[in-house]
């Protein structure tokens, strides 16, 4: 008798809302990917089904000319030929001014219009060393911008994820509607669960909740409470309620149903 009464006692302790709700796990997002610019696609190197991780290379479009301007403006960015003749005569010019002008203070060996000529070739070198460096400079940002018009042509992975679905292969031409991948994030993973409107001010954003996903799968995992909604549906009196659920080895499928258990509160 005392341990019926005892089981009673925590079952009246529970809240009313404290019960398991149907949800939903889903891919954290799903991303139709495609590369920045057109063109003929060169290779896929990946399929439907593959798990891909963040910055790995997916797929290329045809890009032997941009390779090839990307190489050009690399060695023109690394030749540096011209700065440092113009610096050899800067030096060069320096000193001979500044001989002449010790010759003209000293003797009348150097004439007014030499030492002028003389100063002023010196004034010309340092402009032609500036401008000099100033085309290197130039130089630089050319390799940087081809560099960028070569990852163009490149699609790199957003996120850790597997891949839904191919649209395109190799030869295929890629226009600016049209994608070549479809990419699902897997980790974390978004439980969607739609709740009486009772349960709103006893679930708060930070709460955890245990997720039992439906067979085959089963299993009881953790999530995170990341969204309240503020609007309620009121044609069926719910509240959507979202929550993330870790996923990093990807182990977890996304579309499957499952139910939510919200822990009370201490």
């Amino acid at each position: 008798m005392k341990t019926t009464l005892t089981l009673l006692f925590v079952f009246a302790a529970l809240p009313a809302w404290a019960e398991d709700y149907a949800c939903l796990i889903e891919p954290m997002q799903t991303l139709k990917l495609a590369a920045s610019v057109t063109g003929v696609v060169e290779s896929v190197k990946v399929d439907r089904g593959d798990r891909v991780t963040k910055g790995q290379l997916l797929a290329q479009l045809d890009s032997a000319v941009e390779a090839a301007n990307l190489q050009i403006a690399q060695l023109r960015s690394t030749n540096d030929t011209e700065i440092a003749s113009g610096q050899a005569k800067v030096e060069f010019l320096s000193r001979k001014a500044s001989r002449n002008e010790k010759l003209r203070n000293s003797t009348d060996f150097v004439s007014q219009t030499q030492l002028e000529e003389t100063a002023s070739d010196a004034k010309v070198a340092v402009a032609q060393l500036h401008q000099a460096q100033l085309n290197f400079g130039q130089a630089k940002l050319e390799a940087a911008r081809a560099e960028g018009q070569l990852k163009q042509r490149q699609i790199l992975s957003p996120v850790d994820g597997v891949v839904t679905e191919r649209t395109l292969g190799q030869g295929e031409y890629l226009n600016d509607q049209a994608h070549i991948l479809t990419l699902a994030q897997m980790n974390p993973l978004r439980i969607e669960a739609f709740l009486p409107i009772s349960v709103y001010g006893h679930i708060k954003i930070g709460d955890m909740a245990d997720i039992l996903p439906e067979d085959p799968v089963g299993g009881l995992y953790q999530a995170k409470v990341t969204v309240v909604d503020r609007v309620f549906d009121a044609a069926s009196s719910t509240i959507g309620v979202r929550l993330e659920l870790p996923n990093p080895d990807l182990a977890l499928p996304a579309g499957i149903h499952c139910h939510v258990r919200f822990r009370p509160a201490s």
